[in-house]
Parts: structure tokens; sequence; C-alpha cells
């Protein structure tokens, strides 16, 4: 019974997509080939016209967008078209743009893209209209929208075909424009701070600033293997080393690891460094801008998400490492001395490490084991161990412990911050342990970076540097359950006939 009804539908669709091309080759032969049009005059947007209707009452403008529905009755039809702002009804009548036109029109489709012109004026029933008195088909559509009633439920389809998505659901366009607005404040922050935005290679022949596995590449001209940058960081410090003392780049990084509800393989990083200044500083600037976007985005500082709310008005926690997993896991690592005293209690706590795990490594273990999940409001972790901080100071009084703090909100890592390591001698050290990590087979251990070296050896002030998951931010202020959600074009398996 399912099979005969999936092919009736494939039936159908058939039929409307024949339908469809039969008007446009009509069209076409009679000489007014849609896709002939080159523009259309429009002055005025859905909601303007609403928003403004007092003003507009009577007066001629003209939209264009995509026909959404359309209710034809004899003489007379009404339609509602869909643009950027929203969507708006026009009064269609036969003696007000004319027979032939009004022919035209009738045979119009669901999803054609159309200019309305006419007069602003409000329904019996109070709704603001345009009384149409010229409409002009602008572009045919030959494929369908979905049903309008159960829409593009399939998220898998939604996510790889985003240009209908968009279409069929109102709060994902809400999102995307959401989302082009939190970076358009986090610029404008920025700029007023006095950072200069800087763009530095995407295509590296050293993928490091970072914990994670690189996708890698053949460049032919030059006969060289390349990878894609994983992190800012190191190009950004060169411009610190250069005099640039306040810099940001808010680009994609390429991560070749798996895919989930926070993780895409390609995903937007932002970063800065300011020369100067320490993570302290660092944390100053994250509560600053956190509140600045929050504020001027959404017009409150308390964000709700999946239920939960977040206050971004209230200064956030701070706590290092040590205390959160005492807090939270009651084991107190400033009474833990050596390696094997840390393998112990983690075998105690059933927290699994591996043979090359340091002491450090299992404090960080013992974190995301217990202690992340309970960070909903806005957190900073400060003080990580040296083993899993390759890029920062230690800290003078504790070298153990490096001057580092990751920002926490529900429970997600929202951003990492160190007072950079600027002493050549000790980066080319910790280069070296992470050459042996390599070795080791961690395939997200660092690389040594001779050019970065040389930098540092030019002479790098003392600088604060964070970066910044973007699309996490984005997740959070839009109240988006998954990455995908908040990536306009997510990465997806190609289908067969993709290939």
């Amino acid at each position: 019974m399912a099979e005969q009804q999936k092919k009736a539908q494939e039936q159908d669709l058939n039929q409307l997509l024949k339908v469809r091309r039969e008007k446009l080759s009509q069209l076409q032969e009679e000489g007014r080939d849609p896709f002939q049009i080159t523009k259309y005059d429009v002055t005025h947007h859905s909601m303007e016209v609403k928003n403004a209707f007092e003003e507009l009452e009577g007066k001629s403008v003209s939209l264009a967008g995509r026909m959404m529905s359309k209710r034809v009755m004899g003489k007379a039809s009404f339609c509602s078209i869909q643009d950027l702002q929203g969507a708006i009804q026009s009064y269609v009548a036969r003696d007000n743009v004319g027979e032939d036109s009004y022919k035209d029109f009738k045979k119009m489709d669901i999803g054609d893209i159309v200019g309305i012109k006419g007069e602003v004026f409000k329904t019996k029933t109070g709704e603001i209209s345009i009384h149409a008195t010229e409409v002009t088909l602008l572009s045919k559509s030959l494929n369908p929208l979905p049903e309008k009633f159960h829409g593009l439920t399939n998220t898998d389809l939604r996510y790889r075909q985003r240009y209908v998505d968009l279409i069929m659901n109102e709060e994902v366009k809400e999102t995307f424009i959401k989302r082009s607005k939190i970076i358009a404040s986090i610029r404008h922050y920025l700029n007023g701070q006095g950072f200069l935005e800087v763009e530095t290679p995407m295509l590296v022949a050293n993928a490091g600033g970072a914990a994670a596995r690189p996708f890698e590449t053949h460049f032919n001209a030059l006969d060289e293997d390349f990878k894609l940058r994983i992190s800012l960081e190191l190009y950004l410090k060169r411009l610190i080393v250069g005099g640039m003392e306040r810099v940001y780049e808010i680009g994609r990084v390429f991560r070749n690891e798996g895919l989930d509800t926070r993780h895409n393989p390609e995903f937007t990083l932002m970063e800065l460094y300011q020369a100067y200044t320490d993570y302290h500083g660092m944390m100053d600037l994250t509560e600053n801008l956190y509140r600045h976007v929050a504020q001027e985005v959404l017009g409150t500082t308390k964000i709700s998400y999946n239920g939960l709310e977040m206050d971004l008005g209230k200064p956030f926690e701070r706590i290092t490492m040590v205390d959160a997993v005492k807090k939270y896991a009651g084991v107190d690592f400033n009474e833990i001395h050596t390696l094997e005293e840390a393998r112990a209690v983690a075998k105690e706590h059933h927290v699994e490490y591996e043979e090359r795990h340091k002491k450090g490594d299992i404090l960080s273990l013992f974190f995301e084991e217990f202690a992340e999940e309970h960070l909903i409001q806005p957190t900073f972790v400060m003080d990580h161990p040296i083993e899993i901080s390759p890029l920062t100071k230690k800290k003078p009084e504790n070298p153990e412990y490096t001057e580092r703090f990751e920002f926490f909100m529900n429970g997600w890592e929202m951003a990492n911050a160190y007072s950079e390591l600027n002493d050549p001698i000790d980066q080319r050290e910790r280069f070296k342990a992470q050459e042996e990590l390599l070795a080791q087979g961690d395939e997200e251990a660092n690389t040594t970076d001779e050019d970065f070296l040389h930098a540092l050896e030019i002479g790098m002030p003392p600088t604060g540097g964070i970066g910044f998951g973007i699309d996490r931010m984005v997740m959070l202020l839009t109240d988006s359950a998954a990455i995908r959600d908040v990536l306009a074009f997510p990465t997806m398996k190609s289908l067969p006939n993709d290939k």
C-alpha cells in the first residue's frame, strides 16, 4: 500500500513538473520569458508597508517576492507575497490590472517570484494589503514547494536544501538574520576597542595553534603538501610581534573530526590578541563583549536556552580547574603529587586514561567527566595544567599550571584564552614535547613551527589572546538545538547522485 502511494505521489509530481515547464515554454514562445527580466524596481518590503501604513495608505508601492498562496475568485483574487521581511497580501482584480494580465496572473504558480505594484489599503477584515495595478512574473518556479501544512519536516532534507528550508520556515530565516547581526555586533564592539580586523592564510604548511587533526591537501603548482588551518593563532601572534597591538580575525577553520550537535568539520572561529595584557584582561573583554552583543542583538542580557535561563548581566563566576574538580568530583588535585597517585584516583573514580597521559591530563579528564555539565551560568575556568596548554605562560608561583581559562555556558566550552607564551626557549621545549606525542600516535599534537619560533625570538610583548566559537555563541543566542541549525550549509555526507 505504501509503495502504491509513493508511486502515485511521484506521478503527481511528474505531472506538476510537466505543467510548469509547459507554462514556461508558452511564455517563451510568446516572447515573454521571465528569465529574460533583469531587474525590478522595489520601493518597499512587506514589514515596511505594515509599519508605515498610516503614512503609506492610498499611495503606490512596489514589492517583489515569492508567491506563497493564491485564491482565485472569478474576477478578483488574493495572493500572499513573501519577501525578506515577511509576507503581505495582495488583492488582484481584473478591472484594475486588465483582462490579459489577470489571465496571466491566474496561470501563475505557488513558488513563482513576482513583482506587485499597487496602492496600500486595509481590507474589511483589517488586513493591510496591496491593491494591485500591475503583477509581473519575474522568475518561474519549475519545482513545487513542499505541501504547506506538512512543510519541510525531514531534518536531513532541510539541511541539504537550505534554500527551501528558508522559504518554508520563517524562524530559520530569523536565525540566520540574527547570526549576521551577532557577527556585526562583535565587530562593532572590537573595532570600538581599537582592534584591527585582519586576514591570515587558510592554506598552511604547518597547522598549529590547537589540538586537532587537520585536513591535508596537495598544492600542485608547488608540488608540496599543505593543510587547512585548524586555528588562527600562530599568524595573528606574528602580527603582534610586528607591532599591531590589537588584532582579530573571524574566519573558517577546519578540523578533521566527527560530526555531532556541537561539532562541524568547518566552523567559524574568532581569535583576538591584545599586547600588554594577560588572561585576566581577556576575561574582562569576554564578559563585556557577551553583554554588548546580547543587549544589542536581543535587547536583553538574560537569555534562555532549551528552557534554561542564563544571566549575562551578573558578574561571571571565576573558578580554577583544580577547585572545579574538587567541587564537583570531591577530588583535590592539590593533594595529588605524582603520576601514580593521579592514576590511582582515576581508577577509583572510573576515569579512563591513556598510558601517555600525565597528571595534568588526568586532571583535565576529571574536569570533563565531573564538572563541565554543571557550568550552566557564565563561568571562567582558570589555571589549566601545563600538559594540555602548549602555547600558554606558566603561572610563576606554580609552574605546573598555566595562565589559561576556558569560558563555559550551558555546560559548553564557549571560548579558550591564555596569557600567551612569548618565551621562544620555553616554546621550543613545548613544541618538542608535542612532537613526542605525535610520534606516540597523537594525531592532534602540534609540530614545531620554526618560523613562529623565529618570530618569538624577534620578540613578542606580553599578550593576552582568546578564541571564540562563533557558531556555539549563535546557538545560545538563538536557542538553536544543533550547530547545523546555525550553519547555512552544514557538512553532509554526499548522496549517491551528488557524486
